[in-house]
């Protein structure tokens, strides 16, 4: 096996472990607070598409900031998972418009746009599991996004690429493979941090 692949496995199982242990209330202290420091973001606050995803179970929350969003008339892409593993995308028309799908999602139950439809967007919000000092993110390793992380550098699209995580998901190293994609910024309840370049590793 890849070491890189190896020690993205073992990170993850790490960070998920940690995640397991935050209590409900913890995870809705933190999507509030992450709701209004995401909101003051000029990425977000100077959108008129913002590509996001419904947060569930522990993972940082995102709800909070979709609402947020959508009052302030942004455009919400959320994505809708495909046989393949690829991501379609639909607009966000509120949380009554949202139906469960597989893996324990739950997706927008309007018409679907196309995979393309990412490419519309100003700034991009990446689940993820942590990000390290230069920007690279680590996923859970499905692919999803990785798929439209390329599309985005194929197309020579440049959306503001954002990643949501908790405070100690900022860490030291993330392993990284040839495909990796550094992010712009991250949001932690703690604060902001930007980096230099969102540019794929070359």
């Amino acid at each position: 096996m890849n070491p890189d692949m190896s020690g993205k496995q073992a990170l993850r199982g790490e960070l998920l472990a940690a995640r397991a242990l935050l209590t409900s209330e913890d995870v809705a202290e933190a999507a509030a607070v992450l709701a209004s420091a995401a909101t003051a973001l000029p990425e977000l606050a100077d959108a008129r598409t913002v590509a996001a995803y419904v947060s569930v179970g522990r993972e940082p929350g995102t709800r909070v900031l979709l609402d947020a969003l959508r009052r302030r008339g942004v455009r919400v892409l959320l994505p809708v998972l495909m046989d393949d593993n690829d991501l379609d995308w639909a607009e966000f028309e509120g949380a009554d418009r949202l139906v469960a799908a597989g893996r324990g999602l739950r997706e927008p139950d309007g018409a679907r746009l196309g995979p393309r439809a990412v490419l519309e967007a100003d700034a991009v919000l990446l689940p993820g599991l942590a990000v390290d000092g230069r920007g690279m993110r680590l996923g859970r390793g499905g692919g999803s996004y990785d798929r439209v992380l390329a599309r985005l550098a194929a197309a020579g699209a440049h959306p503001a690429l954002v990643v949501l995580l908790y405070d100690d998901e900022v860490v030291a190293r993330v392993p990284e493979e040839p495909h990796d994609h550094l992010v712009d910024a991250v949001v932690t309840p703690a604060g902001t941090r930007r980096f230099r370049t969102g540019t794929a590793r070359g």
